[in-house]
């Protein structure tokens, strides 16, 4: 029988903590081995059984989550996924949770519709599995039953042809998950002012996206912006899906832009890298580079090789420098990738390969 996940949970509320057993109980490959109403009690636990993962409040008495975070991960490192209820007030807090080593945040659970709680159930129950496998090295209700693993057909028709004509102009997409916030801090902050226009999907919360994005353009040569709906793709600029909503990339005429939508889980996410890909594959098809990041599961994987099967050029990061290796892993066994670089050389590829493409359109209408 395969070792279930043991999770301690660290709440002081009695109802997130039973909520939170309840929902992770419902997965067949988790266990609560224990939950604990504050740090000091959690600690204690911690000294006489180590858990798997940890989901941490980040409110709490005593001591914040914070401090516990930065004591945990400088002591006995252990993958610990920050559960807040990511207040617009507090998204800056989690944001330095994420920098003090947390490998991914997730939504309080709350009341809402049963649509509702099965898609927390899904998100949270994932997003502890991914956390189980994290790499820290790399790292500064019961009866709900999962809905079935949709793929981007729900959002976005596969393209029939691959008719799109080559322009000067690139588009760079980007698909993260779990760790991919630094991942993308760090492909970001080492691009030229002037790269080319990029779309990116990060698996993160509603609330999350809008401070995500205002810490990057405060440290990027470029700027950076959560995406609004016929927002415009241009040099300089990277475009971050809004949290719950999936993001296309569009094309008319000449202009590229973005198209912000609601619908289904695709490969149990909302925004989902799929419907990126997909959307990329049908309208930038040659025009298009495609990078794939850290992250567990295979979202992005299908919609990678539909890009390169319309021509596009993509690049996954290696394992080595991956906090999980299940994304770029997928789109590499599925065929859908040209290159497989660490982190650190990825933008200086990025760069290159829009580069070439414009030499040698050049060089064609030359001649």
């Amino acid at each position: 029988m395969k070792k279930k996940i043991r999770v301690l949970v660290v709440d002081d509320s009695a109802v997130v903590r039973q909520a939170m057993t309840e929902i992770l109980e419902s997965d067949d490959e988790i266990e609560v081995m224990a939950t604990a109403p504050d740090p000091f009690i959690a600690a204690d636990k911690i000294r006489h059984d180590v858990p798997d993962v940890i989901t941490l409040d980040i409110e709490m008495p005593r001591m914040d989550g914070i401090t516990f975070l930065h004591k945990i991960m400088s002591q006995h490192p252990i993958p610990v996924v920050i559960c807040s209820s990511l207040a617009l007030k507090g998204c800056e807090t989690t944001l330095k949770a994420l920098e003090y080593g947390a490998v991914d945040i997730i939504e309080k659970p709350r009341l809402g519709t049963l649509e509702f709680l099965k898609e927390s159930s899904i998100r949270i129950c994932d997003t502890v599995k991914a956390a189980a496998h994290a790499h820290l090295q790399h790292i500064p209700a019961a009866t709900l039953k999962a809905t079935p693993k949709l793929t981007a057909d729900a959002v976005i028709a596969k393209p029939k042809s691959n008719a799109m004509i080559q322009t000067t102009e690139k588009v760079v997409v980007v698909g993260a998950s779990t760790g991919g916030t630094e991942a993308l801090r760090v492909l970001l902050e080492s691009l030229p002012h002037d790269a080319p226009g990029i779309v990116i999907v990060q698996h993160m919360p509603e609330k999350f996206t809008a401070a995500f994005a205002r810490r990057l353009n405060g440290i990027c040569k470029i700027s950076v912006k959560e995406a609004e709906d016929d927002d415009t793709v241009i040099r300089g600029q990277a475009l971050i899906a809004p949290g719950n909503h999936h993001i296309l990339l569009k094309r008319s005429g000449a202009r590229y832009y973005v198209e912000i939508k609601d619908g289904p889980l695709v490969c149990r996410h909302r925004p989902s890298v799929d419907v990126l890909f997909r959307s990329a594959a049908r309208y930038a098809g040659k025009n298009a580079v495609g990078v794939i990041m850290t992250g567990m599961g295979d979202d992005g994987a299908r919609g990678m090789l539909e890009m390169k099967e319309a021509g596009a050029k993509n690049i996954a990061q290696d394992e080595a420098t991956s906090v999980v290796f299940g994304m770029p892993h997928e789109a590499i066994k599925r065929g859908g990738v040209d290159r497989i670089l660490p982190l650190d050389k990825i933008s200086e590829d990025v760069v290159r390969l829009c580069e070439l493409e414009d030499e040698k359109l050049s060089m064609a209408n030359i001649n």
